[in-house]
């Protein structure tokens, strides 16, 4: 038996009948008031940036929108990377990053400067810590950690690395190939 919702005193027809009843005498109220008394209207919505494919514009919806492209980028965007103790001595060490167009001694800045703008999402810290009170598995990565300072896409930029919990590494992994690959350990 299909679940019925009734009303005391009243058929859904009847409450249905009074409510459109009470609609129609609040509308024919508002067309007869003065145009002096007519509330002020409401600015027009600014339109939301969507960008690529249909699909893709759902995606950006459920990620946060990415950065405007500019026509031209300034060539501002320089990074300072210091990594130490990853387990490689080709990874540690302090290298430079410059975009737009991609150069410096980073190790492959082209990589690099893609990963970086694929990661830019408008309105947001691209380089932000893991929240503080994040629920992070007790897994110890290894001993690496990195610095990065100076400006992205407008922006300074003094950003910590470690790999000292599910948390920090998963933020480690998301800005490869900015920071290295871990070296494999081997065992003793």
């Amino acid at each position: 038996m299909p679940y019925r919702r009734t009303y005391p005193g009243k058929s859904l027809l009847t409450a249905a009948a009074a409510a459109a009843v009470s609609l129609v005498a609040a509308a024919s109220a508002l067309a007869a008031t003065p145009a002096a008394a007519a509330p002020i209207p409401l600015p027009m919505p600014m339109p939301i940036p969507l960008f690529g494919t249909v699909g893709q514009a759902a995606d950006d919806l459920a990620r946060g929108f990415p950065a405007p492209a500019p026509v031209r980028r300034a060539a501002s965007d320089r990074l300072t990377v210091t990594v130490t103790g990853s387990g490689s001595s080709e990874a540690n060490g302090t290298f430079r990053l410059r975009c737009h167009p991609a150069g410096g001694s980073h190790r492959d800045p082209a990589r690099a400067c893609a990963k970086l703008d694929k990661l830019t999402r408008w309105g947001r810290d691209t380089f932000a810590p893991v929240p503080k009170g994040s629920m992070c598995t007790m897994i110890y990565g290894d001993s690496a950690t990195a610095h990065v300072t100076g400006t992205w896409a407008g922006r300074p930029v003094d950003a910590r690395f470690q790999r000292t919990n599910g948390c920090e590494i998963a933020r480690w992994n998301r800005f490869e190939p900015l920071l290295p690959h871990p070296a494999p350990r081997t065992g003793s």
